[in-house]
């Protein structure tokens, strides 16, 4: 018999025929039956009135996935051209045969489902579509709710992927696992021969699918690419998904001048959500073996990261070499303080000669940061801190303790420890008549090894009060600043005439003002707001003989923009400048009108001095000039993908330009850029070596150099891409440093061979070529390093061909 259709559901028209309705409990059964053509009502008997319309209300979107009861409570929908069966026991449906239960849809030629197992048994064609996962074979038999059955002779394709192949069964164990037989896996896009075949493919005798986890795993496979075996896999874990998980990472192969052959085999453990590992195997045919680990953490409040590396017995150097890395960032709650901010850096090595043997190797984690590759500066810091700050009040205690490497032939002065240091400042925010003011106090105990230094270590206290007064309006502003500053040293051994400790105090007066005028314009047929905002910056401070006192931490400070409007000469605490001079410039913008954004910046200032500025750094002239050089600045930003900027210092005295700085930078769309920069710097009072360079980055492809592609289109194939970057010395005329490289992009692989050299000292450099074949959405293989990690390092705005951050949706394969 026949029962009604449930209120919220529209019964079928009268034109079907064989229609049956079985309410299951929870779940009802809908029968559809759609005969070959549709039968006519008879003329005499109208058509029965259709109930009304149910009332639309709004739902959320469409959901990716469903919770597991909400799924248990879904109906099941069947229809075919023939339909039989019982009420609430089963249903056999012959020719078009569908079935419908929540996110699965199963398509045959015939189908038998019984009610009780919810027990579906399909045959002829069957297709299956779970969560835009797909799967067609000839022979199905499935629990649907549960999803635990078998399909024989099965092609199946993943959504989140792309990824297909064939099997002689698929073994489904629930929604998350199913396991495949003697099957094949790629993620190229087959196209409609019949002699297509994958540019790689992974056969296997087993693979096991964890969609929960994200990650495949192969038995007994071998890796073919072109139609040729490159590489046996006797088990293998391969990602699903972009998602972390435990297992190897691909293995890196490298040959050395030095080291010979090189194998490194890392292993990565995905401890927690917020903790990882890799170790990392190595062999150097003639060094020996090696282990290399890194652990990272990230806690709700306290982060960082361990690596360590260890070779024992190192057969060219003859002893054991080693090297580690802490990195670490907590917060910590201090009883009557409050919270404290502990800062860690530290890095180590066993020797000398440690960054000049190990600046090649590559990443331990496949990702290019490796632990060697850090090693390649010869200054270590170890590096340790505690912030606290409270209000107004700030304060911190560090420790700082360098590890230089020397070099026979390139020695460098190690640079002063700070054992400790410990600076206090105070910064009310709310003070009466508008006024500002600080207090900073820093005491540092500075030592370092006496071979490098003719001058003793000491203990610096200095303090620095200022007190300003803002005047700000919409068209300028005018800033009075008072700063009072006071030094002490205490020194381990007496300077050159006897003395133990030494004093300073000064004042600096400045007075900072600006205007800012706006208009309307109109350049090249285009709107803008103009802006002229000139500014004059006077600043003094009195002379103090400051010749005798030892440096620790002072330089001199560039002469650039950010430097111009400063009121000391000098970066650092041993040196105030003794300056009476009056810095005047003026900005003009070219501003969007309805963002705001800039898109031109020109800039001019100079500096008119009253008297010499005789407090210098040791061995340097007084600066008697009048007039200094002067300043020019401009910013070009007229369209997103252009831009130019430039920095240039003219001396009118000479009527030469002393430094120039132009940069430029073509970015049309994705994987298209182009930058190029030329510096050149001329000798004086703050530059000792001249130099003359260009400097030229891009990523192109090659297939289409004049095209006008936005982005790259995801079903683009067989693409050759040029990238690299080449730095060159016009004084030298040679390269200085240089990385050319070389990507092929087919649909489902990258290949990638990049040459680097980098010059590592005036008569040295490091020369190394990198391949690597990246099968997207499986795994990685490189010969010597990851060249990736040098693209990214080196090439500016480099893109990586396979990245795609679009997750697809289980409705882009709806059926």
């Amino acid at each position: 018999m026949n029962r009604p259709l449930p209120p919220h559901r529209l019964p079928p028209r009268r034109t079907l025929a064989g229609l049956a309705a079985l309410l299951l409990g929870g779940a009802p059964l809908a029968l559809l039956a759609q005969p070959g053509a549709p039968a006519q009502p008879p003329a005499e008997q109208p058509m029965a009135e259709l109930p009304p319309a149910p009332a639309l209300r709004a739902s959320p979107q469409l959901q990716e996935q469903l919770p597991p009861a909400r799924r248990a409570q879904q109906p099941v929908f069947v229809r075919g051209d023939q339909l039989s069966g019982q009420p609430d026991i089963q249903a056999h449906i012959e020719g078009h045969a569908e079935l419908r239960r929540s996110d699965t849809v199963i398509h045959a030629e015939r189908m038998h489902y019984d009610v009780a197992s919810d027990r579906a048994q399909a045959s002829g064609n069957v297709l299956i579509n779970r969560a835009g996962n797909r799967y067609q074979g000839t022979r199905l038999d499935l629990q649907v709710d549960a999803f635990h059955g078998f399909f024989d002779d099965a092609r199946y394709r993943l959504l989140a992927t792309g990824a297909h192949g064939q099997a002689q069964r698929v073994d489904f164990i629930d929604h998350d696992h199913s396991v495949i037989h003697q099957a094949t896996y790629t993620t190229c896009q087959r196209d409609d021969q019949d002699s297509w075949q994958p540019d790689w493919v992974l056969r296997a005798r087993r693979i096991e699918l964890d969609q929960a986890e994200d990650v495949g795993r192969a038995e007994d496979g071998v890796l073919e690419f072109k139609g040729l075996p490159i590489l046996p896999l006797p088990g293998i874990s391969f990602p699903l998904s972009d998602k972390r998980k435990t297992g190897l990472l691909p293995p890196t192969l490298g040959l050395d001048s030095v080291s010979g052959l090189e194998y490194a085999q890392p292993w990565y453990w995905n401890i927690a959500p917020q903790r990882d590992a890799t170790i990392t195997p190595m062999l150097m045919s003639r060094r020996g073996v090696a282990l290399a680990g890194e652990l990272r953490y990230l806690e709700p409040r306290h982060s960082g990261e361990l690596a360590a590396q260890f070779m024992p017995n190192d057969r060219l150097r003859e002893r054991d070499r080693w090297a580690w890395r802490a990195r670490q960032g907590a917060l910590l709650d201090a009883p009557l303080l409050g919270p404290l901010v502990l800062g860690l850096n530290i890095q180590r090595v066993s020797d000398d000669n440690y960054w000049r043997d190990f600046t090649q190797r590559g990443s331990v984690n496949g990702g290019g940061n490796s632990l060697a590759g850090q090693q390649a500066q010869r200054l270590l810091p170890g590096d340790a801190s505690l912030s606290w700050a409270q209000g107004a009040q700030s304060a911190s205690l560090r420790v700082l303790k360098w590890q230089t490497l020397q070099d026979p032939l390139s020695p460098i002065t190690p640079p002063y420890d700070r054992l400790p240091q410990w600076h206090w400042r105070y910064a009310p925010t709310q003070l009466p008549l508008g006024l500002d003011a600080s207090v900073d106090a820093d005491y540092t105990h500075f030592s370092a090894d006496q071979r490098w230094y003719a001058q003793p270590n000491a203990r610096r206290s200095y303090a620095m009060a200022q007190l300003s007064r803002p005047f700000l309006a919409p068209g300028g502003f005018i800033t009075p600043r008072l700063q009072l500053h006071a030094t002490r040293y205490e020194f381990d051994s007496p300077l050159p005439g006897g003395m133990h400790s030494a004093a300073r105090n000064l004042p600096t007066f400045s007075l900072d003002s600006g205007l800012i005028f706006e208009r309307d314009a109109s350049f090249f047929g285009r709107a803008f707001l103009q802006t002229l905002e000139p500014r004059a910056f006077y600043t003094y401070t009195p002379y103090r003989d400051q010749s005798r006192l030892p440096v620790y931490d002072t330089a001199a400070t560039d002469f650039n923009f950010a430097t111009v409007y400063t009121e000391n000469a000098f970066g650092g605490n041993d040196r105030i400048a003794d300056n009476n001079l009056l810095t005047l410039g003026a900005t003009t913008r070219l501003l969007e009108p309805s963002t705001g954004g800039e898109l031109v910046r020109l800039g001019i200032a100079q500096r008119l001095r009253f008297t010499d500025q005789r407090v210098t750094m040791p061995g340097a002239l007084p600066v008697s000039e009048r007039l200094s050089d002067v300043l020019l600045g401009a910013g070009i930003h007229w369209t997103p993908a252009w831009s130019l900027d430039s920095s240039m210092q003219y001396n009118p005295k000479n009527g030469e330009f002393l430094r120039s700085t132009l940069a430029m930078r073509y970015s049309p769309g994705a994987y298209r850029t182009v930058s190029a920069a030329y510096r050149m710097q001329k000798i004086t009072d703050l530059i000792t070596q001249p130099s003359k360079q260009l400097d030229l980055g891009w990523q192109w492809p090659l297939n289409d150099l004049w095209g006008d592609h936005r982005s790259r289109p995801a079903q683009d194939a067989g693409r050759w891409y040029s990238v690299g970057r080449l730095n060159y010395s016009l004084q030298d005329r040679k390269f200085v440093d240089t990385v050319l490289g070389l990507e092929y992009e087919s649909c489902c692989w990258i290949g990638r061979v990049v040459l680097e050299r980098l010059q590592r000292s005036l008569d040295s450099s490091s020369t190394r070529i990198m391949l690597q074949l990246e099968f997207l959405g499986f795994s990685r293989l490189s010969l010597g390093a990851n060249p990736l990690a040098a693209l990214r390092q080196h090439v500016p705005r480099y893109q990586n061909l396979g990245d795609n951050s679009a997750v697809p949706s289980r409705f882009t394969q709806y059926d």
